[in-house]
């Protein structure tokens, strides 16, 4: 009888064996629990449990699985994921998991996919319900912001990251994620997208300033991204697949986006006031907080979002991916994003809408 605690035993026995393949001194290993965490859809991802012996005695170890699905809401390579989680993990002020194993045939377990270590101990928060974190509010708020500077204040010369992705000009991160963006929401937009299309002509003629320094940009850094003990801190940093080496203000302006925040724009994040957020990330970051700049990155953080929940809503209706997230986010993300958009762009020709 299959074991309870295991949802996939096929999945389970592959993992197995891979795990003991290339855990050094490893024996007699099992899966002990497997179950698939739902909410993000970029790659299934699994919680695991292993048991196994070494030359030091029985050992149990938390894992998590990231494997490839048939298509996901953001199409990113797990290369360059795994290569992010090995630049930020160790690092001071950032919670981030182990990078284990990377494996890029899809023999072992069906499909690519890169194994990390589990963080104990953290919930997650779910960004449309800021307040279940009180009363300990500020006290999350201010790790997060924390933890954000201190990504973006990573020497990128000679990490992991740098060795997987190109690294843009100061004068060129803008440009770069604009038309990567805009390619996104033009190759799978199921209808035209008239709001869409005018930001993206907005954006492309009043480019920000140059970035004040490359950095690694997380690209998902938001409530919801990561867990928190229950008691005022942030012991893990999530989802790093759509990390990228450019501007922080990217990953500010995504972290503080009207979206994750709408319950209470008064706070940055929904967290705490602007002025003390915009400090802390100051400090840790090493960046003089810009306003024009941060104009920009804002307004493409509207359309950024855009771009995730139109290719989901395609991925869903073409049969690619059945996951209920990718309808969801086709639909109601959508229209928010899209009616913060068109909001923003009406005010800056004296409409409001």
């Amino acid at each position: 009888m299959p074991d309870t605690a295991v949802d996939n035993p096929t999945l389970a026995d592959k993992f197995a064996a891979y795990a003991e393949a290339h855990i050094p001194g490893a024996g007699n290993l099992r899966v002990t629990h497997m179950n698939r965490i739902h909410g993000g859809a970029s790659r299934e991802t699994y919680s695991v449990d292993i048991a196994y012996e070494d030359a030091t005695g029985p050992k149990v170890k938390g894992l998590i699985l990231r494997r490839d699905p048939a298509d996901s809401l953001i199409d990113t390579d797990r290369r360059v994921e795994f290569a992010a989680i090995r630049t930020a993990y160790g690092k001071a002020n950032i919670p981030a998991p182990e990078a284990l194993f990377l494996e890029t045939d899809p023999g072992p377990l069906g499909a690519p996919f890169f194994v990390m270590g589990r963080i104990e101990g953290g919930t997650p928060l779910n960004p449309f319900r800021i307040e279940e974190v009180e009363p300990y509010r500020t006290e999350v708020g201010r790790d997060f912001f924390r933890h954000l500077g201190a990504i973006a204040s990573l020497d990128i010369d000679g990490a992991p990251i740098a060795d997987e992705i190109d690294t843009p000009e100061a004068g060129q991160c803008w440009k770069r994620e604009l038309d990567h963006w805009a390619s996104e929401i033009r190759t799978h937009a199921r209808e035209p997208q008239p709001v869409a299309e005018a930001a993206i002509r907005y954006l492309a003629a009043s480019p920000p300033p140059p970035a004040q320094k490359l950095a690694l940009v997380h690209g998902d850094f938001r409530s919801g991204n990561f867990l928190h003990d229950g008691a005022g801190h942030i012991c893990a940093v999530l989802d790093w697949e759509m990390a990228h080496i450019g501007d922080p203000y990217e990953d500010l302006a995504w972290a503080t986006d009207l979206l994750w925040c709408a319950s209470d724009q008064a706070r940055a994040a929904g967290f705490i006031p602007w002025p003390e957020a915009l400090a802390i990330w100051q400090e840790a970051s090493g960046c003089t907080f810009d306003p024009q700049a941060f104009e920009w990155w804002s307004l493409f953080a509207h359309l950024k979002g855009l771009g995730i929940w139109i290719s989901s809503a395609r991925a869903f209706a073409d049969g690619k991916n059945d996951d209920p997230i990718l309808a969801w986010s086709g639909w109601f993300t959508h229209a928010a994003h899209e009616l913060m958009l068109a909001s923003r762009l009406a005010e800056k020709h004296g409409v409001k809408i």
